[in-house]
Formats: structure tokens, C-alpha cells, sequence
């Protein structure tokens, strides 16, 4: 049996109004409803094609990433002018950033058209990003670059992007430090440690270290969230110098 059948037949909703309402968020009807499919098949169907590749949404997350990345870039290189590489760079992280992905397909809720044998309330956070990268990627697949594009406009740009308001946004604290502390030419340590104590969960402790003083410490449930903690405590201990320099 043809996989993009057992896709249909796996379905629990029918597949009229799986296109229906994807065709709302989209604005357009889609050509090759293969590719739809696939952007909403969770890797747990196990589901391969005639080659033996796996059919889920994982593959069309790296186009649609590539596609937001090269639509954001074009539209600040137009909005901006005067921003320098640098500046692009991070505004483009902000407005791609995983967190802002994230809430955009949270609102489309599109984990609702998802296929998979894994119960939903059990994804992560992530999922959402994801399916919305994949849905970007099945766009540009299926219609080309300027449905693509105005599709990342109405979504993305046109919905949500304010400049002024996205300069004052911080997404990683982290990265924002250090790229401080390298372009002070000051020495910086995360000092990562198991810190469990009588959680049941494992916790991890950090001391964030500049120029060989303790600065800010943190405590979490994984190693990159408590580096996290730490940076945004420490971001606010040098708030002002900071400031100053960018």
C-alpha cells in the first residue's frame, strides 16, 4: 500500500477538513498534499517509503528553517539600512528565535493536525517551532519562494515584528555576555555541577566566573538552563556596562 495512503487512512480526522482548515492559516490550496502530510507526521508512525526513508516532518523543519532565515535576513537588509552585520545577525535570532517560533504555532495550534502514536500532552515546548518550520518547508516545496515569502510576511513579519521593540528583547543571556565579555577582552568560567541535594529530580548548580571573581550563581534542572540563570543574574549585576558597549 502507497505510505501516503497509510498516512490518510491513520488519520482520525478526515482529510477534507485536515485541508480545509490548513488551507485558513495558509490562504492558498496546496498542490502536492504529499508534502502537507508529511509536515505533520511524527516521527513515532514509523512510516517509511518505497526507498526505506523515513517519512515525518523532521527533513522539511531544515527547509523551512533555511526559508525563515533567508525571508527575515531580506527584510532587514530592506527595514535597516544602517544595521551592520552584527545587528542583522542578532535581530534575525530574534525574531527566528525557538521561543517566538514556538508561540507562533502554538497560536496557529497546529499540534492539532498532527499525526503521531505518542500522546500530545507528552511533546515539549519545541513542537510547536517545529511544525510551523515544517509547514514553512512544505510551502516553499510545493508553491515556491513567493508564497513562501508571503506566507512568513502574514505569519511572522507582518504579525509580530516590531523592530524597536525586538532591539530591547534579550533571547540568550548567555550569548549576550559573552559576546560582552569578548569584545571587553575579559576572561569568563561556567562552573557546572551536579547540585541534586534532596530533589528528586537531578538539578545542576553553576558559578559564573569574570575575570577570576564569582559573579552570579544558579541552580536548575538541566546544565544549559542553569548557565542560562546565571548569565541573565549577572547581565543585570553589569546591566549598565553592558548597555554602553553595544
Amino acid at each position: 500500500m502507497n505510505y501516503i495512503r497509510k498516512i490518510l487512512n491513520s488519520r482520525s480526522k478526515d482529510d477534507g477538513i485536515f485541508f480545509l482548515q490548513l488551507e485558513k492559516i495558509m490562504g492558498f490550496k496546496p498542490k502536492n498534499k504529499e508534502l502537507y502530510i508529511k509536515a505533520f507526521t511524527h516521527r513515532s508512525m514509523n512510516i517509511k517509503d518505497k526507498n526505506g526513508t523515513a517519512v515525518n516532518y523532521e527533513r522539511l523543519e531544515f527547509v523551512g528553517d533555511a526559508m525563515l532565515g533567508a525571508v527575515v535576513g531580506s527584510y532587514l537588509y530592506s527595514e535597516v539600512p544602517e544595521g551592520d552585520e552584527g545587528y542583522l545577525t542578532r535581530m534575525r535570532s530574534k525574531i527566528v528565535s525557538r521561543e517566538h517560533l514556538n508561540e507562533i504555532g502554538k497560536e496557529l495550534n497546529l499540534i492539532n493536525f498532527v499525526e503521531t502514536k505518542i500522546p500530545k500532552n507528552n511533546f515539549g515546548v519545541n513542537v510547536h517551532g517545529n511544525l510551523f518550520e515544517a509547514l514553512v518547508g512544505a510551502i516553499f516545496l510545493d508553491r515556491g519562494y513567493k508564497y513562501c515569502e508571503k506566507f512568513i510576511y502574514k505569519r511572522v513579519i507582518d504579525a509580530h515584528v516590531d523592530i524597536e521593540t525586538l532591539e530591547g528583547k534579550v533571547i540568550s543571556y548567555k550569548s549576550l555576555l559573552i559576546e560582552w565579555c569578548q569584545k571587553e577582552k575579559k576572561t569568563f568560567d561556567y562552573d557546572v555541577y551536579e547540585d541534586t541535594g534532596n530533589d528528586d529530580i537531578k538539578h545542576f548548580g553553576v558559578k559564573l566566573s569574570i575575570d577570576n571573581k564569582v559573579v552570579a550563581k544558579a541552580r536548575a534542572t538541566s546544565k544549559k538552563k542553569a548557565e542560562e540563570k546565571a548569565s541573565k543574574r549577572a547581565f543585570f549585576v553589569f546591566q549598565n556596562k553592558i548597555s554602553k558597549s553595544f
